[in-house]
């Protein structure tokens, strides 16, 4: 069996139950950011980082994510004026849309950034057990020193399967939890208390076969599908987790000519890149969501259409 890291916690002030990790995400800004402030949001990313930021009066500050550097950002192109005016950093690993992982090694940069520039750091861990390698990805709690300043993201969702059940939480810094807590007292009533033991009961059984299972379902997803786009001249490397697929479009495509192509010529949908940020241009994602029958489907129909 794997060896796991384990990080101590403090329950009572350590540990917030949220109505999924979607709820945390979009009412963090509202406890952390005062209008006006900055918040490093990374591109491509899931859009809730962008919109919670808006909404709470702040201002979006783009960390591109870049292919040619593994979909990971650059702390060191941050500008002096971009990191001064930043009060929350987003990060994502295992990574929405781009399916990319990372080291611990990248988690340790952006805690020392964070810290050496008084930045909180909230890292979105929604797919953590959702990965493909020998290896379960970090978890940023895992750098020392990190709960000083930053927060890692959870749900159930994927794990556990249970999206609709709307179940998940947040772990680490007491302070910025309490702040968050206080926002959510005043927007919601906490999850059902139900679904909350029904979700302890899944985290008691993490290591069941089910869980391995399902991380195999997902390989062969992915494998009912990766190799026709690839054939097709679709720029992709098979994600190393998530149940997404990020790929680079054909030549003679943008993002929207080609998800327009597949949905009107095929019945086939996907997300055009430029959804998930301006960095996302050139670029498609597809979900691993359908059994891997209809993914060959789709597969077939793709080697049908002329292009």
């Amino acid at each position: 069996m794997e060896k796991r890291y384990r990080v101590k916690l403090d329950p009572e002030t350590q540990a917030l139950a949220l109505i999924g990790s979607k709820e945390g995400i979009g009412h963090l800004p509202l406890a952390l950011v005062e209008p006006g402030q900055g918040v490093l949001v990374p591109s491509p990313a899931y859009p809730v980082y962008h919109s919670a930021t808006l909404f709470a009066g702040g201002r979006p500050i783009t960390m591109p994510l870049r292919e040619s550097n593994a979909w990971h950002p650059d702390f060191e192109a941050i500008s002096p004026a971009d990191r001064d005016a930043a009060v929350l950093m987003f990060l994502n690993y295992p990574n929405n849309p781009t399916g990319a992982t990372c080291t611990i090694e990248l988690l340790e940069r952006a805690v020392a950034f964070c810290r050496k520039h008084d930045i909180l750091l909230a890292h979105d861990a929604a797919y953590n057990e959702m990965y493909y390698g020998p290896a379960s990805p970090p978890s940023v709690l895992q750098v020392p020193g990190a709960s000083d300043i930053a927060i890692e993201l959870h749900s159930l969702s994927k794990t556990f399967n249970m999206t609709g059940w709307r179940i998940g939480f947040a772990v680490g810094n007491a302070a910025i939890l309490e702040r968050l807590a206080k926002v959510k007292a005043n927007l919601d009533s906490s999850q059902f208390n139900a679904i909350q033991d029904a979700a302890c009961v899944g985290l008691d059984r993490y290591d069941d076969p089910e869980i391995d299972a399902l991380r195999k379902m997902y390989i062969a997803r992915r494998d009912a599908l990766c190799p026709t786009l690839r054939e097709l001249g679709f720029r992709l490397s098979p994600p190393e987790a998530t149940f997404y697929v990020w790929c680079g479009v054909p030549k003679g495509y943008d993002s929207f000519s080609l998800a327009s192509k597949l949905l009107d010529e095929a019945a086939i949908v996907c997300i055009p890149g430029p959804g998930f940020g301006e960095c996302g241009a050139g670029y498609v994602r597809f979900a691993l969501t359908i059994e891997a029958e209809r993914i060959a489907e789709a597969a077939k129909r793709l080697r049908a259409l002329k292009w």
